[in-house]
C-alpha cells in the first residue's frame, strides 16, 4: 500500500507539479539560473566574508551542499541507472536545471522572512516562517514542519546510515551494526555545538570531499576519453527511447530520473531554505543565487561524475544497492582501491549530510515551540536511534518511506511558493534594479511595508554587514 500511494504521487502528481512550477519560475524570471550564472561567482567571492558570531554565506552554502551531496549522489544515481537506464540521468539534469530556479526563489524567500534567535543571536528561517508570515497560516506551516522532521530528521538519517554501513561492509567487511554504533557516537559528539559548530565542520569537510570525488571522476573520464561521447549520446537517446530492458518504458525513465534527481538536489523540497536563512547577507537574493549554485554543484558536477563512473565501467545492472554498484564500477577503473575510495568519500558524505539533517530538525523544533526544550531533546534522541536502526535495514524499505514523505513535503512547499509567486518576483526585481543602477544590492524592508518581514532581524543583519 505504501508503494502504491508513493508511485501514484510520483507518477501522476509530483512530476507534473515539480516541472510545471519550475518552468513557471524559470520563464517568469527570464531564466534566472542562466542570467545569474556569472553573477554566482561574483557573489561567491563575497560569500567568504565572515562576521563573528554569525554564519557566513559560504558556510551556509557548504552546509546546504553537505545535505544535497550524499547518498543521492552515489546510491541514488546508481539506483536511477539500474531501474531507469542511462536515460534517467538526462531527466536528472532537466530537474536540476529547472530546480536551480525553484531553489533560487525558495531560498530568497527564506532570507526575506528570517527572524533572529535572541538566545544565540543567529538567524533562523525556512518555509515554516514564510508560510506563517507570508500566507498567515501557522497550521500549514505546522504540516510542513512535521513532514520535514519525518523526512530529513528521521527517514533520510536512516538512509544515510544504511548507505555508509553497506559501503563499509562491501569494502572492508565491517558489520553494519558496528558502523551504526560508531556513526551514532561521532554524530552525538558533534551536534552539541549548534549550527555554528556544524557549519565550521562542513566548511572544511565539504570542499575536500567534493574535490576528491571530482578528481577521481576526472581520472576515470581521462582514461576513457574515447568512450565519453558515446556514453553522453546514450544518455540523451535513451531518455526518449529506452531499451526494452527498462520496465515501464519512457514513463519509468522520466519518473526515476525526476525522483532520484529531486532526492539528490532537494530543489523545491523546502529543506535548503532552512539553511539559507541562517546566513548574514546584504540582500535575500544573494543567498538565493548561492543556493542555486548549490543545485548546480550537486546535479551537474557530482551526479554526472557518478553516472560517468558507472556507465564507463559497463556495469549498469545486477545490484539494486546503489552504493555497491558504484563501488564495483570504480573498482573496474582503478582496481580494488576503488571500493575503498568510495567508502571513505561516502563516509564523509554521510557524516556531513546527517549534520545537515540534524540542523533541519533543530530548526523545525525551535519553530514549533521555542520555549519547550523537550521537543528538541526528543528529536535528538530519535535521530540518534534512527542512525543505529538504519544501519541494519534494507535499502528498499527506507527508500519507500523517504519517497512518500519527500513527495508530500514537496507538494506542501511548492503550493506555498506558487501562492507567494508575486513576492518572489518583487524581491528579484528589487535586486535587478539596484544592480542595473550600479549599486551593490542592499535589502530595505521599508520598500515592502505590506509584507510581514521581521524588521528587527534585518536591522541586526544590516548592522552586522556594515561592521
Amino acid at each position: 500500500m505504501l508503494a502504491t500511494v508513493t508511485d501514484f504521487l510520483w507518477s501522476y502528481v509530483l512530476v507534473v507539479v515539480l516541472i510545471a512550477i519550475g518552468l513557471v519560475f524559470t520563464v517568469g524570471s527570464r531564466f534566472v539560473q542562466l542570467r545569474y550564472f556569472i553573477e554566482m561567482f561574483r557573489v561567491l567571492g563575497d560569500a567568504f566574508k565572515h562576521h563573528p558570531g554569525q554564519v557566513s554565506s559560504f558556510q551556509a552554502l557548504t552546509l546546504s551542499v553537505a545535505g544535497r551531496v550524499g547518498a543521492g549522489n552515489i546510491a541514488g544515481v546508481a539506483v536511477a541507472i539500474t531501474l531507469g537506464g542511462p536515460g534517467a540521468i538526462f531527466w536528472m539534469w532537466v530537474v536540476g536545471l529547472i530546480g536551480m530556479a525553484t531553489s533560487f526563489f525558495e531560498c530568497t524567500l527564506a532570507q526575506a522572512y528570517k527572524t533572529r534567535d535572541n538566545r544565540t543571536a543567529t538567524f533562523r528561517g525556512g518555509p515554516m516562517h514564510y508560510i506563517e508570515r507570508g500566507l498567515g497560516s501557522r497550521g500549514w506551516g505546522m504540516v510542513f514542519t512535521l513532514l520535514l522532521l519525518g523526512t530529513f530528521g528521521l527517514a533520510f538519517v536512516a538512509l544515510q546510515s544504511f548507505t555508509a554501513s553497506s559501503s563499509l561492509e562491501q569494502a572492508f567487511g565491517v558489520p553494519p551494526l558496528t558502523t551504526g554504533i560508531a556513526l551514532t557516537v561521532v554524530i552525538a559528539l558533534t551536534i552539541f555545538g549548534g549550527v555554528q559548530r556544524i557549519s565550521r565542520v562542513t566548511e572544511i569537510i565539504v570542499p575536500i570531499m567534493a574535490i576528491l570525488y571530482v578528481l577521481i571522476a576526472l581520472y576515470v573520464i581521462g582514461t576513457n576519453l574515447g568512450q565519453v561521447p558515446g556514453v553522453l549520446e546514450r544518455i540523451v537517446v535513451e531518455a526518449f527511447a529506452p531499451t526494452p530492458a527498462v520496465a515501464g518504458g519512457i514513463g519509468a525513465v522520466i519518473m526515476m530520473g525526476v525522483r532520484r534527481g529531486l532526492f539528490s538536489n532537494e530543489a523545491g523540497l523546502g529543506s535548503a531554505p532552512n539553511v539559507a536563512a541562517v546566513a548574514t547577507v546584504p540582500h535575500p537574493v544573494h543567498q538565493g543565487i548561492v543556493q542555486s549554485f548549490s543545485v548546480f554543484i550537486d546535479t551537474a558536477v557530482i551526479c554526472t561524475a557518478t553516472a560517468l563512473i558507472i556507465l564507463l565501467s559497463g556495469l549498469t545492472a545486477g545490484s539494486e544497492d546503489g552504493v555497491v554498484l558504484t563501488q564495483l564500477a570504480l573498482a573496474e577503473h582503478v582496481g580494488p582501491h576503488g571500493e575503498t575510495f568510495v567508502s571513505v568519500i561516502l563516509l564523509l558524505f554521510v557524516f556531513s549530510s546527517i549534520l545537515y539533517n540534524f540542523y533541519l530538525g533543530e530548526n523545525a523544533t525551535q519553530w514549533m515551540d521555542p520555549d519547550n526544550p523537550w521537543l528538541f531533546i526528543i528529536f535528538r534522541v530519535l535521530m540518534l536511534l534512527l542512525i543505529l536502526w538504519g544501519s541494519v535495514q534494507d535499502l528498499s524499505t527506507i527508500f519507500s518511506f523517504a519517497d512518500l514523505t519527500m513527495a508530500l513535503l514537496a507538494l506542501v512547499n511548492l503550493g506555498a511558493l506558487i501562492l507567494m509567486l508575486k513576492v518572489c518576483f518583487r524581491l528579484m526585481r528589487d535586486y535587478d534594479e539596484q544592480s542595473r543602477a550600479g549599486h551593490v544590492p542592499v535589502f530595505d524592508p521599508d520598500k515592502f511595508p505590506d509584507l510581514e518581514i521581521d524588521r528587527e532581524a534585518w536591522e541586526a543583519n544590516r548592522d552586522t554587514v556594515e561592521r
